[in-house]
């Protein structure tokens, strides 16, 4: 079967589509499945490089998010047959014509979701979920002032929906000017261009001086320190990514005079991403979540964005794509089709 490989840690525009051994029957726990859909992010970029906090043994393919159809399932498998559709979740090797996940990260895909659109329930809309409902993340509650920052993105877009579903006023942020519709299409209130790096006397201008309530940024760098200027009191900010590129120092003496808690949330720690794997022991809460993503769905409460599709062989242009920062919502790879436009 075809796949990406990494035989060894390099720039993703070194990589190559191979020719390898087709994938033997699951063991215990495990589904086998052919991949129509994968997903595309700047996370894999680093894992690719050997830059990521996990790095997975050499050689391998890359790729933790897949969507398509079960053609086998290993002993004790009960929640899904072969022919069935699914998403999953995986530690790597998506990036391929057919992939293995344990049952544990494996979800029937509902009628009505495509291949592709199942993409961000992987893992953008999982990570949203988890920073905005869970207790050690923001806990939004009706009302609340949520200042969304990268609302164009994966992560982003998913929540904006997410917190327009819990009943937040939602301010959105975005990188340019041509993707200020994205987020307001998606339900924000109130959508600010950043691409000139202020945003600071807006959020305080549309909150009557106050702040936002709650934050949510996948951006990190000067980006978060503008937040921490703009946030209310008693407020709640969550880091999720450092697209910037660089890593915010948080000084502790504007958590003491505002009253404010920064939350880490790692969504990774649930499904097995982290040295300690508890992803058996979480499995209830995971799939108890991942019902109510597919119910707001299947309700028009949330929209998964796709903006662009490519080929297993267009995955450097794909990743490109990501890193220029050009995608909308998420972009995916389409490992069974031998050419896709891009778009």
């Amino acid at each position: 079967m075809r796949a990406v490989r990494v035989n060894q840690f390099t720039d993703y525009a070194n990589l190559e589509v191979e020719e390898i051994a087709a994938l033997g029957p699951p063991g215990p726990g495990e589904v086998r499945f052919d991949v129509h859909a994968t997903g595309v992010s700047f996370s894999q970029s680093l894992v690719v490089s050997g830059r990521y906090q996990r790095r997975p043994p050499l050689p391998f393919t890359p790729g933790p998010e897949a969507a398509g159809v079960v053609t086998a399932v290993g002993a004790g498998v009960t929640r899904v047959s072969p022919g069935d559709r699914i998403v999953a979740i995986l530690d790597w090797g998506a990036w391929a014509e057919a992939a293995m996940a344990r049952d544990v990260n494996v979800f029937p895909l509902p009628d009505g979701i495509s291949f592709e659109e199942a993409i961000p329930f992987a893992s953008s809309y999982p990570t949203s979920y988890v920073s905005l409902i869970w207790p050690h993340g923001l806990e939004i509650t009706e009302g609340d002032v949520l200042l969304v920052h990268g609302a164009a993105g994966g992560v982003g877009l998913a929540a904006v929906e997410i917190g327009k579903a819990l009943g937040a006023t939602v301010i959105a942020t975005v990188g340019s000017a041509g993707k200020v519709r994205v987020p307001k299409d998606h339900g924000a209130d109130h959508v600010l261009d950043n691409s000139k790096g202020e945003f600071r006397e807006a959020v305080l201008d549309l909150t009557d001086g106050r702040g936002a309530d709650k934050i949510y940024d996948p951006i990190g760098g000067d980006v978060f320190d503008q937040s921490l200027r703009c946030i209310a009191t008693e407020g709640r900010i969550v880091p999720i990514g450092f697209a910037s590129g660089r890593i915010p120092q948080i000084p502790a003496n504007i958590l003491l005079l505002k009253n404010i808690a920064v939350c880490g949330v790692n969504y990774g720690y649930y499904v097995g991403w982290s040295p300690v794997d508890v992803r058996a022991r979480e499995a209830e809460r995971v799939r108890e979540m991942m019902t109510q993503l597919f119910d707001w769905t299947i309700g028009g409460d949330i929209r998964p964005e796709i903006s662009h599709r490519f080929s297993l062989a267009g995955f450097r242009e794909a990743m490109a794509t990501v890193l220029a920062r050009k995608s909308i919502g998420r972009v995916v790879l389409m490992p069974q089709e031998e050419t896709v436009d891009g778009h």
